[in-house]
């Protein structure tokens, strides 16, 4: 299994009502779960693992948890987009370390507007908007690491 693979898994768990999913192919296995707590989390057996910064335990995975977010997250969804990593790498909130921020949380943004970096590998990866609005929160920790799909920023839609 190739990484896009795993990836296109990945979105289709996050994008349904499925709470678990186990694939079995070539001889290796993945797992993917969602928990209340994280998002999802992706098990390989025998096999370097993925998995959020903040994810549970494999052993908690078992538990029954409710499928169903909470309601303050369900309405913190419907009012705000998530602007998320497309790579996992090191996130900076400006091009250098003595210049100003892209963005300041209050401040108006439009699609296409540079609000980070996300450096990968030694490349500088610039983060635009993908939606206009106002950024109501900076997610992500400036020169702390993170990971793909990871939400950086909250934008109240214009």
């Amino acid at each position: 299994m190739n990484l896009s693979y795993i990836k296109k898994i990945i979105k289709l768990v996050e994008n349904s009502a499925i709470d678990e999913l186990e694939l079995e192919e070539e001889g290796t296995k993945i797992k993917v779960a969602r928990n209340r707590h994280s998002g999802i989390m992706v098990q390989a057996p025998n096999a370097a693992s993925w998995a959020p910064a903040q994810a549970v335990p494999a052993h908690q995975l078992t538990q029954s948890e409710p499928a169903v977010p909470p309601p303050s997250a369900v309405s913190a969804e419907l009012k705000y987009h998530e602007v998320r990593s497309p790579i996992v790498g090191t996130f900076y909130r400006a091009p250098s370390p003595d210049a100003e921020p892209y963005v300041e949380i209050g401040q108006a943004v439009q699609v296409g507007s540079v609000m980070c970096i996300v450096e990968a590998m030694k490349l500088m990866n610039e983060i635009e908007s993908d939606c206009s609005g106002t950024v109501v929160k900076i997610i992500a920790e400036n020169g702390k690491p993170v990971e793909y799909n990871q939400v950086l920023f909250l934008i109240e839609k214009a």
